[in-house]
């Protein structure tokens, strides 16, 4: 039995799966990591310098470009992100050092998965989204239920994802929504593995109360209808509170923008850029409930890091709510689609004071006992899962 395999690991940019490196080097599995961003971008992440191998071609030039508004959601956009990991993809495979396990975002290891293989290696797909086929269907049906239009993914994506799938020896998901998407796309149950990222909470806490005269309702994440913001908005209009508040925090998909210019918002919405983590937690201290009503998703980590603020929160079984909390103990599990049931859960809280404490308390006991407080234990779970591949007979 191989007590501790070497691991090299593929992704582009700093995500979970730096921080997996992290917690593998500390085990002395890690061989390498794999990157599409420079160098510099690693800085404060604690990987050896030796065992970070940088392809800083493409990828930055397509983050820098993604900022443009005038590009944002175009089809030349896409071809670029397309471009970034098919090209490190194949840079990993030309260069790949002998270990026992290839552990690759997904879209980033077909070529290098499968030298991977020829090597005599195990390959892992990671992915922290539902099954592209899964994805591209929910996100046609909810472009479609807005009128806007949606060409779908890029097939070159659909079809390196699906190849992936077939061509790994084990998937590993993020929560109990993603695993479902790959059963229901008939992926064998024996070759799927669900570890929940891990989620540092070091920088979250509760700060202060809430404003006992008004009624704050947060939203945290990236404007868009995969999000579900069109049913926040549509609850909130229905929310029956004198000083009612809700914040939307985060950066606006082109959709999301002709969506709000077509509609008359209800008084009382406040729209703030991205807001540093230090201003983050105040704000989630402050507010009475997060919703991120998503429509699909991995594992919304942000639910966490507000329940960690005493923040109850509204979420769906496509955030990943039910890997995070239980329904009406921190907050409640809704239906995807459906703002009535987010409205009568905010009209549930805004009238009951008591219930909103009961909540906040129950948040923070759970963000002390979860076992959420960092990334040893998603790195732990990731290392049994590798040793129990390569061990497998």
């Amino acid at each position: 039995m191989k007590h501790n395999p070497t691991a090299t690991l593929v992704c582009m940019g700093r995500s979970h799966i730096s921080a997996l490196a992290r917690e593998l080097d500390k085990k002395g599995m890690l061989k390498y990591i794999f990157t599409g961003y420079p160098s510099s971008k690693f800085r404060n992440e604690d990987i050896p310098a030796d065992k970070l191998k940088t392809f800083p071609y493409i990828q930055p030039l397509y983050k820098f470009l993604g900022k443009w508004v005038l590009l944002k959601g175009t089809r030349s956009l896409e071809e670029l992100s397309w471009l970034a990991r098919e090209t490190l993809d194949r840079h990993v495979a030309k260069h790949l050092p002998q270990s026992d396990v290839l552990f690759a975002l997904a879209s980033c290891g077909l070529a290098c998965g499968q030298k991977a293989k020829e090597k005599g290696m195990k390959y892992i797909c990671d992915t922290g989204n539902s099954h592209i086929r899964y994805m591209d269907a929910i996100l046609r049906e909810e472009f479609k239920r807005w009128g806007e239009p949606f060409s779908g993914i890029n097939k070159k994506v659909l079809a390196k994802r699906e190849f992936e799938y077939e061509a790994a020896d084990m998937i590993t998901v993020p929560s109990t929504f993603v695993y479902s998407s790959f059963v229901e796309m008939e992926v064998p149950e024996t070759k799927l593995c669900k570890i929940p990222f891990g989620v540092d909470l070091r920088r979250f806490e509760k700060l202060s109360d809430p404003d006992p005269e008004g009624f704050d309702v947060l939203f945290v994440g990236k404007l868009s209808f995969r999000k579900g913001v069109p049913d926040l908005i549509e609850a909130f209009k229905h929310l029956s509170h004198p000083h009612k508040r809700l914040r939307i925090v985060g950066r606006m998909d082109p959709e999301m923008s002709r969506y709000l210019n077509k509609h008359r918002l209800p008084d009382g919405i406040e729209f703030l850029p991205h807001i540093a983590q230090p201003k983050l937690k105040n704000i989630m201290s402050r507010s009475h409930v997060m919703v991120l009503p998503s429509i699909e998703e991995g594992l919304a980590k942000v639910q966490a890091q507000a329940l960690a603020c005493g923040c109850p929160v509204i979420g769906t079984p496509h955030s990943g709510a039910e890997d995070v909390f239980v329904h009406g103990q921190e907050g409640f599990i809704v239906p995807i689609r459906d703002s009535k049931i987010i409205a009568e859960k905010l009209q549930l809280l805004a009238d009951n004071p008591q219930l909103r404490q009961k909540m906040s308390q129950a948040a923070l006991e759970r963000t002390k006992d979860m076992g959420m407080g960092g990334w040893t234990g998603y790195g732990n779970q990731i290392a049994q899962a590798m040793r129990d591949l390569v061990n497998k007979s």
